[in-house]
């Protein structure tokens, strides 16, 4: 991995991290490019020398040696050695560990998925599965713990900004998140512990629906319900990591409980299927009861099932009874569902799009899914971590 300059003076080490900024969201330059950030050329040449010195810049062949030579003296070439350090993205929920591997600039090198059984989740255990299975996520590129300038973790759990997460009358948080902050602490410098719903907004301001927006709520709808809410551009967390903790659910008439979508469409075509309120020949009988989940509900109505779409219809309501409660408080402008839930969502979007009005004074916000898929936690947590890395590097 890279080595850095010790102790750089403050006005040095602006300059560094403003070169190095540059750098870094650049491809191919020359000093004379770099000095657009307002340095001398001087100075622009000693930082990118001190820079290239500890691995963080490389120099390229000059104009001369890569045939665009011209006239005069050939210009120096310089990049960002994105490759001199990996960040480490991890989606911890509970029945499934995504871990995914990126270089500096975010380009993914490896990634998988590890299934893991929900009743298995002893502190201890959950440690050392995410020990086991970050190392060796990296050992499929030959990679080890030491060249990680950063890792984060994403946990269905509320967490604060050290890490940690609060006491769970169950001892759900707990297990969830057993301290996870202290895993790699021996290896890797930079290490950050989030909530999963608040890394899925990170992800959709980075990469997803939420680029270019000040203001937009991510409700991630997996097993259970959560929301990352940024308000004028910040990501907002709360004393305890507990803002979009959708606990407050169960006190919303018509939206009790934090299941997720897919799991709310499923309890209710299964009860449609022992009621006997399901017609001859609908796709919810092809499978027995217990095997009907939300993604057959969702596929059913899109192809135009009248029983799936009844289901789909009652799930977009309670969609829309929760987005109207959080735009009412947060005022977004977009409202993005993500999650393994996004992909057939559209007819649960239109159903609450439908309904959202008549429950709002406020100007309604847009209604739409995300493009991210299922990864959307991982996705967050890579973003997380290189923007960690980006703004902690000169400490490292």
């Amino acid at each position: 991995m890279f080595s850095l300059p010790s102790s750089p003076s403050p006005l040095k080490r602006l300059n560094l991290q403003l070169l190095l900024e540059y750098a870094w969201g650049s491809g191919a330059f020359t000093a004379t490019d770099a000095m657009s950030i307002g340095l001398t050329r001087s100075t622009t040449i000693d930082l990118l020398d001190e820079l290239a010195s500890c691995g963080l810049v490389t120099e390229l062949p000059n104009s001369r040696e890569d045939g665009t030579y011209q006239k005069g003296r050939p210009a120096r070439r310089f990049e960002f050695a994105a490759d001199t350090a990996l960040v480490v993205g991890v989606d911890a929920g509970r029945e499934h560990l995504t871990t995914t591997v990126a270089n500096l600039r975010g380009e993914t090198v490896s990634s998988g998925q590890v299934e893991v059984d929900p009743e298995a989740d002893s502190p201890g255990t959950r440690r050392e599965l995410l020990r086991r299975v970050v190392t060796n996520q990296l050992a499929t590129t030959g990679h080890r713990l030491e060249a990680v300038a950063g890792i984060c973790i994403g946990v269905p759990a509320p967490v604060d900004a050290r890490g940690i997460s609060p006491v769970h009358v169950e001892g759900f948080w707990q297990r969830t998140n057993p301290d996870f902050v202290t895993v790699f602490d021996a290896e890797v410098p930079i290490i950050r512990v989030e909530n999963d719903a608040l890394l899925a907004a990170v992800a959709e301001g980075s990469v997803g629906g939420g680029v270019g927006c000040s203001d937009f709520v991510t409700f991630l709808s997996g097993e259970r319900f959560g929301a990352g809410i940024v308000v004028d551009g910040r990501l907002l967390r709360g004393a305890h990591g507990g803002v979009g903790e959708m606990l407050g659910l169960d006190l919303v008439a018509g939206a009790e409980g934090v299941d997720g979508l897919g799991l709310r469409a499923a309890r209710l075509a299964r009860a449609a299927v022992e009621g006997g309120a399901v017609s001859a020949g609908s796709p919810l009988l092809s499978v027995p009861v217990e095997a009907i989940d939300g993604k057959l509900v969702l596929e059913a109505a899109r192809d135009g099932d009248a029983d799936a779409r009844r289901v789909v219809a009652e799930v977009g309501a309670v969609l829309a009874r929760i987005a109207g409660l959080v735009a009412s408080l947060f005022d977004p402008e977009r409202v993005i569902v993500a999650g393994g839930v996004a992909p057939g969502a559209e007819g649960l979007l239109e159903a609450a799009r439908a309904e959202l009005p008549a429950l709002l004074h406020l100007p309604v916000p847009q209604l739409v899914r995300s493009e991210l898929g299922a990864g959307v936690v991982s996705v967050g947590a890579v973003q997380h971590a290189l923007r960690s890395v980006r703004d902690g590097i000169l400490d490292l």
